[in-house]
């Protein structure tokens, strides 16, 4: 089976062809009739009426600004992360070999690490696909996600874009499509009329054209599972899907914080500790749950979708010993390098994500108490509950009006409460406490008396979810009801 299927093309390959011409083609046509006949505009006046008057005038600059944005414009290629050697990634690029074997397909002539969870392909150079050069992408969090076998199924599903000609078509449908975006561009804010039959090839370019990648995406899936089963490419989906869920509050909550305060954490082995965090898995799991609504702008196919079409195949193995992140070679570089772009010039300071806590919250928070010094001084954590709404109200009103302004009532009233929870956070460390800030887990301090989680302490003070003889109780047993937030014990006579 897997002779005939990688013994010719896909058969649809050549209709894809013409029909991605055939759109190209199209819109140039409308573009240029449409561009001539406004340009006639002008011509018409200066022949027959010897004049030019608005409506000349309007069909001058509405047909230059079409022409002007069908004019294509170089492929001017940025790397999109570090370029991997072979001479440095022996093991991974022996995996990738493996694959353009199997595939009997060229290797990619450049092979980048990426800061996303997805992996590609695509040419690069050239004319419209000819004499262009095979370019790979791998995504680092990609590759903390998935063991070894289900990459192999994922490079095989890539390699499979290389085998049904989908570089190819590529170019052409970029092309168009950015053409008639520029076109859209030009015309905005100048004639709403002139963008409609635009407007309208657009949409239908777009449907067409992702309906094909939709097709490419499911054929590509076959190939990849005739070479490594069923069962490691849809794991593999599945963890994609999640993974990609969950990778934008990783970066926002974790690793910004940390490179915005002066350090470098590692990120790979911090996205899988944020996986496994149990409210960010239970959170992932609700959203997982949620049935995908096909579109038919989608240039993917939902993922049930794809399960269903690869039902019949065998399953082959699904176990991995082996992560992906582990064919590798010396992550903490290819990070450094991973984040140059978007650090100063001189490389961070390496930091666990166990000193996090200390390093990076404990100063913000310490920061926080100096600047409502005055608010919180009088304040102790066992009057912490009737306080409560008064402490938020006058923090947030203490906020310059630069600082408030852009906010929400609802978002200053976070506001309000993360300060007061910073406060709390900054006197317990300030007393020796120890804070635990890991990936995806609420942040605790922990001290003689227990530990305790400041933010969300605050969160049920405001809400009214503490009544005061447990609140009372709590503060004994933990031997703090006279600490002041402001940093200092209140002293009793």
């Amino acid at each position: 089976m897997l002779a005939s299927f990688m013994g010719s093309r896909p058969p649809s390959l050549a209709g894809r062809a013409i029909l991605a011409l055939l759109l190209m083609v199209g819109f140039y046509l409308l573009a240029l009739g449409i561009a001539l006949l406004l340009l006639s505009l002008p011509y018409a006046e200066i022949t027959y009426a010897n004049r030019l008057d608005r409506l000349g005038l309007f069909g001058i600059i509405g047909g230059l600004l079409i022409l002007w944005g069908i004019v294509p414009r170089p492929d001017a290629f940025e790397p999109p992360g570090p370029l991997l050697a072979r001479e440095g990634q022996r093991r991974l690029f022996g995996v990738i070999e493996d694959i353009a074997v199997g595939t009997q397909q060229a290797m990619p002539t450049e092979v980048y690490l990426v800061a996303d969870v997805n992996a590609f392909v695509t040419t690069r150079g050239g004319f419209m696909g000819f004499g262009s050069r095979r370019v790979m992408g791998l995504g680092l969090p990609l590759l903390q996600t998935l063991g070894v076998r289900e990459l192999r199924a994922v490079l095989a599903h890539e390699f499979g874009h290389y085998h049904g000609g989908d570089t190819k078509l590529g170019p052409w449908i970029y092309k168009t499509r950015a053409a008639i975006g520029r076109t859209l561009q030009g015309l905005a804010g100048y004639s709403a009329m002139l963008q409609k039959p635009f407007v309208w090839y657009g949409n239908m370019f777009l449907r067409i054209s992702h309906a094909i990648s939709r097709r490419q995406e499911l054929t590509a899936d076959q190939l990849a599972a005739q070479l490594y089963g069923a069962a490691p490419l849809t794991n593999a989906l599945a963890k994609i899907r999640r993974a990609a869920m969950a990778f934008p509050a990783y970066w926002s909550t974790e690793v910004s914080p940390v490179l915005g305060s002066g350090f470098r954490p590692p990120v790979a082995a911090g996205f899988s500790r944020f996986l496994a965090a149990d409210r960010i898995a239970a959170a992932v799991d609700e959203q997982a749950r949620r049935p995908e609504e096909a579109d038919p702008y989608d240039t993917h196919p939902p993922l049930h979708e794809r399960v269903a079409a690869l039902s019949g195949l065998p399953p082959g193995a699904a176990v991995d010993e082996q992560r992906a992140i582990e064919l590798l070679e010396d992550v903490d570089a290819l990070e450094q390098q991973l984040l140059a772009p978007i650090l100063s010039e001189r490389p961070l300071p390496v930091i666990g994500w166990d000193d996090v806590g200390r390093d990076v919250y404990v100063p913000n928070w310490r920061s926080v108490n100096e600047r409502h010094a005055s608010l919180l001084a009088d304040v102790t954590l066992g009057a912490l509950l009737e306080r409560t709404p008064e402490l938020v109200r006058r923090l947030v009103e203490s906020l310059p009006a630069e600082e408030l302004e852009p906010r929400t009532p609802e978002q200053q009233v976070g506001y309000g409460r993360w300060a007061l929870g910073a406060a709390l956070a900054g006197a317990l460390a300030g007393r020796g406490w120890r804070v635990r800030a890991l990936p995806g887990e609420p942040i605790v301090l922990e001290g003689e008396g227990g530990a305790l989680d400041p933010f969300q302490v605050v969160d049920d003070l405001a809400l009214g979810k503490i009544d005061q003889v447990t609140w009372r109780a709590r503060c004994a047993a933990l031997g703090l009801a006279d600490m002041a937030l402001g940093g200092q014990r209140t002293r009793t006579s």
